[in-house]
């Protein structure tokens, strides 16, 4: 029996924020795009300037966005269902997650 492992690496680097240009250019789409994914919350700014030329997007954020592009161009996914479909895959990752950290205590318990 073969166990998949996750990996996962956090990084809270001020520097690893982006313009909406930058975002833009990173992400190799048009500025529309990403208000609208904005709009419809697949990703979000990490500050709440109400002025797009003031936005800043993290890494995160930035993931999202190459996941959502990658929905829409492969499954033909709308907006509504963009957020939706990013929002599912985010909790199953979470419960992956937990389901690992159980099992580690589990086993920890079993060999005590």
């Amino acid at each position: 029996m073969t166990t998949d492992t996750i990996i996962t690496v956090e990084l809270d680097d001020p520097a690893g924020t982006f313009t909406l240009r930058e975002i833009c250019e990173r992400g190799e789409c048009h500025a529309e795009f990403v208000i609208k994914l904005v709009s419809y919350g697949v990703i979000s700014p990490v500050n709440d300037m109400s002025d797009t030329r003031d936005w800043a997007f993290d890494l995160q954020a930035l993931s999202r966005l190459r996941k959502a592009q990658r929905l829409e161009r492969d499954l033909k996914i709308n907006l509504p269902g963009l957020a939706m479909s990013l929002d599912l895959l985010d909790e199953v990752r979470d419960m992956r997650r937990e389901v690992d950290r159980l099992n580690r205590l589990l086993a920890q318990f079993i060999t005590e």
